[in-house]
């Protein structure tokens, strides 16, 4: 849900409009559980992938169907309702939001000036090289960086040692309620810190992180 919600938190602020086309690669656990998120909140998932194929759907898949062809067939390869695409030509498909859930490095200085998606949610970790990032900056096609949206796990991690410490037990909801405000705090400091210094989402988190630490060093 982590990334989820700083995808929510950013969506307006990006231009992105209120029901999205969403590709994916991967159907995976990540994968897999951001698609249904995703579809859940009224967006529609167009593409999912694994390790050996793709499958695209232009007005969107019905991943129930999808998930018992998987599970039948063992891959997504051949999905009736579906077209056939490889995992290369999904990342250059024009989209709302751009979603790598699976490699690392898919995203290269080889096929930076391909990408057709209006954003990119890194849910992988690292799949865009250093290379490619400065390309998509300068083409202003915003990348939501992994080490903004794939923090809820760790802030998750730290809710549970808190709750140990406390000897509680949180249920699933209370979790998520706690969560969604720090993805959100989080997610609305690094856009400001971003813009403020005119640079990518990806270095105004590390500009606000260094900052960070250079406060608590004095």
């Amino acid at each position: 849900m982590g990334g989820f919600y700083v995808f929510d938190t950013l969506q307006k602020k990006l231009g992105l409009p209120e029901k999205c086309k969403i590709v994916i690669q991967g159907f995976g656990n990540v994968g897999r559980n951001t698609a249904r998120i995703f579809a859940e909140n009224g967006h529609i998932v167009t593409v999912v992938s694994d390790s050996k194929s793709a499958i695209f759907k232009k007005d969107g898949l019905n991943l129930e169907k999808v998930e018992a062809h998987k599970k039948n067939t063992g891959g997504l390869k051949d999905f009736p309702e579906a077209k056939n695409i490889t995992n290369a030509e999904l990342l250059e498909l024009p989209c709302d939001l751009l979603i790598p859930a699976a490699f690392e490095n898919v995203i290269t200085d080889a096929n930076a000036n391909k990408i057709r998606a209006k954003a990119i949610l890194e849910l992988a970790n690292g799949p865009i090289t250093p290379e490619a990032d400065e390309i998509l900056f300068k083409r202003n096609i915003p990348v939501i960086p992994d080490i903004l949206a794939n923090s809820g796990g760790v802030t998750v991690s730290y809710f549970e040692w808190d709750q140990n410490l406390k000897n509680e037990h949180w249920t699933e909801k209370e979790i998520f309620e706690k969560l969604k405000p720090k993805m959100e705090e989080a997610s609305g400091k690094i856009l400001e810190k971003a813009r403020e210094s005119k640079t990518s989402l990806r270095m105004g988190a590390f500009i606000l992180a260094l900052e960070r630490i250079q406060k608590k060093m004095l």
